[in-house]
Order: C-alpha cells, then sequence, then structure tokens
C-alpha cells in the first residue's frame, strides 16, 4: 500500500464536504446569473420603471432563494476541508483562509439583503420606485458584491491554493487556477461583469478534484 503524508492524510475529505462544494458553486452560479440578467448593471442597467417587468423580479426573487442556501453549503465545505487539514495546516494561511471565507459569506448576505431592498423599493400601487431610490439600492447591491464579496473570495482562493501547495494536497494545475482566480476577482470583477462566475467556476473544480481523490483513495484501501 502507498504511503500516505501526514499533509495528504489530513486532507481525506469526507465525500459528504466535497458534495457540499459542488452544490455550493452550482447555487452560487445560478444566483449570480439570475442577478445579472435580473439588475443589469453599467451601460446595460433597466430603468427603474422597467423594472416592474415581472420576469425581472422574477429572476432576481429566485436568486436572492439561492443565497441562504450557497453560503450554508460554503461553510459546510470550509469547515469540513479546515478540520481534515488538521495539524498539518499552516496556522498564519489557515486564520486567512477561514477568515476570508467568513467576511464573504457575510458579505455575500449583505448584498442578498441590498438586492431585497432594490425589489421592496417598488411602490404598492405596483409603479416604479424613485430613479434615486433605485439607483442607491442597485449600486449598494452591486458594490457589496463585486466591490467586497468577490474579494474576499480571492484572498480565500490565493490562501487555499498557497496552503495546498505547501502541503502537496493539491495538483499545481490547480493551484495556478487558484491564483489566477484570485488575480481575477480582485482586479477584474469589479470592473467586468460576469467575471466573478470564475469563483464558482473554481470551486466546481476543487470539489470534482477532492472527491476523486478520496474516491481513489477509499478503493486503494478496501483493495489493500
Amino acid at each position: 500500500m502507498q504511503n500516505i503524508g501526514p499533509g495528504e492524510q489530513a486532507l481525506q475529505t469526507p465525500r459528504a464536504a466535497g458534495l457540499a462544494g459542488i452544490v455550493f458553486a452550482l447555487l452560487l452560479a445560478a444566483a449570480i446569473v439570475l442577478i445579472r440578467l435580473g439588475i443589469p448593471q453599467g451601460a446595460d442597467a433597466v430603468t427603474a420603471p422597467g423594472f416592474t417587468d415581472s420576469a425581472r423580479r422574477g429572476a432576481v426573487r429566485a436568486a436572492l432563494d439561492l443565497v441562504p442556501f450557497a453560503g450554508i453549503f460554503f461553510l459546510w465545505f470550509v469547515g469540513a476541508v479546515r478540520a481534515h487539514v488538521g495539524n498539518a495546516e499552516d496556522k498564519f494561511l489557515a486564520t486567512v483562509f477561514l477568515g476570508s471565507g467568513l467576511v464573504f459569506t457575510a458579505t455575500m448576505f449583505g448584498a442578498a439583503a441590498a438586492a431585497w431592498a432594490v425589489l421592496a423599493t417598488q411602490q404598492p400601487s405596483g409603479g416604479a420606485p424613485e430613479l434615486s431610490t433605485w439607483n442607491f439600492g442597485r449600486h449598494f447591491a452591486y458594490t457589496l458584491m463585486t466591490g467586497y464579496a468577490m474579494r474576499m473570495a480571492a484572498v480565500f482562493a490565493g490562501s487555499l491554493s498557497v496552503l495546498g501547495h505547501r502541503l502537496g494536497v493539491l495538483p499545481r494545475w490547480l493551484t495556478l487556477l487558484g491564483f489566477l482566480t484570485s488575480l481575477t476577482l480582485l482586479f477584474v470583477a469589479p470592473n467586468v461583469p460576469w467575471s466573478e462566475l470564475v469563483f464558482p467556476g473554481w470551486s466546481l473544480l476543487l470539489s470534482v478534484y477532492i472527491l476523486a481523490v478520496n474516491g481513489r483513495r477509499r478503493q486503494a484501501v478496501t483493495v489493500g
């Protein structure tokens, strides 16, 4: 049987944790797409009267219904990964990894709450909200998501990639993708719509990799 180092043994994450990461990635990607379609940003931004369209409001409501579940699955995934890294982890990087994950989740919830405020600005009679109110809510939601939540996601991806590289528990291609994801979220996401989708994409690849590795190790232990 092949010997497994302490770092590799520590990252034998349960199947449920890998599945949680996959569910999180899919839910977050769906929420981002629906928000982008329901409340466009920049030159394509819909006017306040246009947001009375039931399809746009339905897309935003669906996205906001997904966000709490995305946060729950993300925290489950983070907790399981950190617990199974165990004593082999770098304390400094692990603290940055955990802290950025918690702040990302809190800021994502804040952005969702701001988007709910945009929905609430519609007048009881069904008329459009005042333009100033609409613009404030829309810009506030996007600032929280792209300016703060995605930058915390960048720190999360970068610190986890460094941690995985130092312990030798992540392949080189996945750590490189993590660094590229981090740079994209830091410098591109606030200015380029849709670029924030790189984070759920990277999270999905990471989760699939962990599931695949753990599956091979369990099979090797069974055969051995």
